[in-house]
């Protein structure tokens, strides 16, 4: 079973991930990420995409042109999760390579 974090546990963690937002609604955590263009911002989210399929663990996100905005929860648990964590850590890890 997936536990949900703890008010304390997710302010611990977002706390080396400063430019997520958590979201009370849903408890999730969500996160802009702006591109030079289209391609840019399309082959990030391939790059997202091969990781959350390894990892089964999928973003809710949207795309428009140079934008990507990623939303994270665990449905199972109805919230956070340290899956959610991982999968932020590892998306700015992604993102930082990019750059």
């Amino acid at each position: 079973m997936i536990e949900r974090l703890t008010a304390e546990a997710r302010d611990a963690a977002l706390g080396d991930l400063t430019d997520w937002i958590h979201d009370p609604v849903g408890d999730a955590i969500t996160r802009r990420f702006t591109f030079a263009d289209f391609n840019a911002a399309f082959g990030f989210m391939t790059r997202v995409a091969l990781l959350a399929e390894k990892a089964d663990h999928h973003p809710e996100w949207s795309n428009v042109w140079n934008r990507v905005d990623i939303l994270l929860t665990t449905h199972d648990c109805e919230g956070l999760s340290k899956r959610d964590i991982a999968l932020a850590r590892a998306i700015e890890a992604i993102h930082a390579a990019d750059r």
